[in-house]
């Protein structure tokens, strides 16, 4: 499904572990009445109160620097922001600059030492400066008598070069322009305060990216091999697909059993009854959407949960623990049912009737009051009925679930559109029917692709292609991207490890100083990039990888040298 920054995001999606609490897989109906359907029964979750503690715990917290569980303060006051003019287009069809903002750590340069430099990637640069500070960008320049540097992607934060994101004026955002910005900023960027020429190639430098911005950095160390003297892609994204089921099915194979178990028993007697129609509209009304037109919009909508293992860290004062609460909930037995989780998966006990038609819920024993004390109240407001139609409040997507507005089958976007808005991740339903699978078989390409269609319809000089051409990516080198001093590090259970060369489709290779392969066990996502300012007080696994990182870093620079003619 598509995936917005916290400020764009649909905030009051419903949990998927209230569905998992609620649905049986083995059936539905029951002989006593056609108006129940078979349900579990731990405790329903309030995802807005989850989704106020992820936010409150953010890597995106750009004023909050932690260094342990005891020490806080404000990063920009030491870095302050200073810019970089860059032209809009670099090939030369567009005229126009911009100003691309940047951040500095000086604390340990050296004469001589090198640039450490983070790609921002999709977000405001402010939001990377906990990198900068004590995170890898820090460990690195450190370890080296760096200078470290935090450099924001254009169309993000505030290196926005366009009055806005019409179509057309997004036809300069892309992949090589934006390299083409990092390959600029490297080559001709003069620090405030430092008299050394500190350019490449006369100096070396480390480009570093986590995620998307570290397929940015394995593709910096192709395309630019003279400027970029070596180069980090932690969890990078290398191999480009239309679709991305594995990313559910890393999930469902690394998380709870138990739990896991549950929503696929859960998902196929959803799918179940959104094929027969037959209580379609009683299943929704269990969350508040009865009145939601289309059923891949529900489907969609409950998916959200299973997203937050992205948000999973070794640091617990950063990482959001959002998913462990949510199967938490899904396997906790209801009280007074201490044997809850021995009963079978259809048993009597686990039943909620529902009335036919609208959100109102009455539930059985096994539920008690969970739904009412936990799902309707974070549902419908309190001034509103929980049989009113609810409107579901979001910058991009407008309307009300009765008038079939919210999702994506018959949204209204307004004007006000955005490229996070287009910033397509499509994790669709596994294609052989007989994968097991965490969310609905409804969840399409088709259906995945749909935003960026309402979003952006055709401009006067740039039109949206129907699919992106993913072999413009591949073909810098997909799963067996490869060069020297390139170093691939990854998580073991990253949902996006299946589009990085440590994939399970890809060619193992060894793991070499002048070519680091490196799997972090028990890793999400781009776990390396984080640190504490006391390295030594990090996780075995953490310390272990960074210090490897250091060596690796201080064996290429060791081999420096500078051209004899720039």
């Amino acid at each position: 499904m598509p995936i917005w920054p916290p400020q764009h995001r649909l905030t009051m999606k419903i949990a998927i572990a209230i569905l998992a609490s609620s649905l049986v897989s083995t059936g539905f109906g029951l002989e006593s009445s056609p108006n129940l359907v078979r349900v579990l029964g731990p405790q329903a979750v309030n995802l807005w109160r989850l989704d106020a503690e992820a936010k409150a715990k953010t890597l995106g917290n750009a004023a909050l620097r932690v260094q342990d569980s005891n020490e806080s303060l404000n990063p920009l006051a030491e870095f302050p922001v200073q810019v970089f003019e860059q032209p809009l287009d670099h090939f030369g069809g567009v005229n126009g600059t911009f100003n691309q903002r940047y951040w500095v750590n000086s604390r340990h340069f050296t004469s001589g030492g090198p640039v450490i430099v983070l790609d921002g990637g999709e977000t405001s640069g402010e939001d990377r400066l906990q990198f900068l500070d004590t995170g890898i960008v820090e460990i690195l320049a450190k370890a080296t008598g760096g200078l470290g540097v935090v450099l924001e992607h254009r169309y993000y934060g505030e290196s926005i070069p366009v009055p806005d994101f019409s179509t057309d004026n997004l036809r300069f955002l892309s992949n090589e322009q934006a390299a083409a910005d990092s390959a600029n900023f490297m080559a001709n960027v003069k620090f405030e305060g430092i008299k050394d020429d500190l350019t490449a190639p006369k100096t070396p430098w480390i480009y570093y990216g986590g995620s998307y911005a570290g397929a940015r950095a394995a593709h910096m160390k192709i395309l630019y091999p003279d400027l970029v003297f070596g180069a980090i892609a932690s969890s990078g994204v290398t191999h480009a697909a239309l679709s991305n089921w594995q990313y559910m099915d890393i999930i469902r194979r690394a998380a709870d059993p138990t739990c896991m178990r549950n929503i696929e028993q859960s998902i196929r007697i959803v799918d179940t009854i959104l094929t027969t129609r037959v209580f379609a509209r009683p299943l929704k009304g269990l969350f508040g959407l009865a009145d939601l037109e289309h059923d891949v919009d529900f489907v969609s909508t409950i998916e959200s949960p299973l997203g937050s293992w992205q948000s999973k860290n070794w640091n617990p004062a950063i990482g959001s623990t959002r998913f462990d609460t949510f199967c938490a909930a899904v396997n906790t037995a209801p009280e007074g049912m201490a044997n809850f989780t021995d009963l079978p998966f259809g048993a009597r006990e686990r039943l909620v009737h529902i009335t036919d038609g609208s959100a109102l819920i009455s539930p059985s024993r096994i539920m008690l009051n969970t739904l009412k004390t936990t799902l309707l109240p974070a549902a419908v407001p309190p001034s509103r009925s929980a049989s009113e139609p609810l409107t579901i409040p979001n910058t991009k997507l407008s309307g009300s679930i009765k008038t079939g507005g919210f999702g994506l089958s018959k949204s209204a976007l307004n004007g006000d559109t955005s490229p996070y808005a287009a910033k397509l991740l499509p994790r669709t339903a596994p294609p052989d029917p007989r994968t097991p699978r965490i969310i609905s078989k409804l969840l399409t390409l088709d259906y995945e692709s749909k935003i960026c269609k309402q979003a952006y319809p055709p401009g006067k000089h740039f039109t949206v292609p129907p699919f992106p051409n993913v072999t413009a990516v591949n073909v810098l080198g997909d799963f067996a991207i490869a060069a020297d001093r390139l170093a691939i590090i990854d998580g073991e259970v990253d949902p996006w490890r299946p589009d990085t060369p440590h994939s399970e489709d890809a060619k193992p290779r060894p793991d070499t100083a002048l070519r680091p392969f490196k799997l972090i066990p028990d890793a999400v996502h781009h776990y390396d990039e984080y640190g504490l300012a006391d390295m030594f007080a990090e996780p075995p696994e953490i310390l272990k990888i960074h210090n490897e990182m250091i060596i690796f870093v201080q064996d290429w620079l060791a081999d420096f040298k500078a051209p004899d003619k720039v």
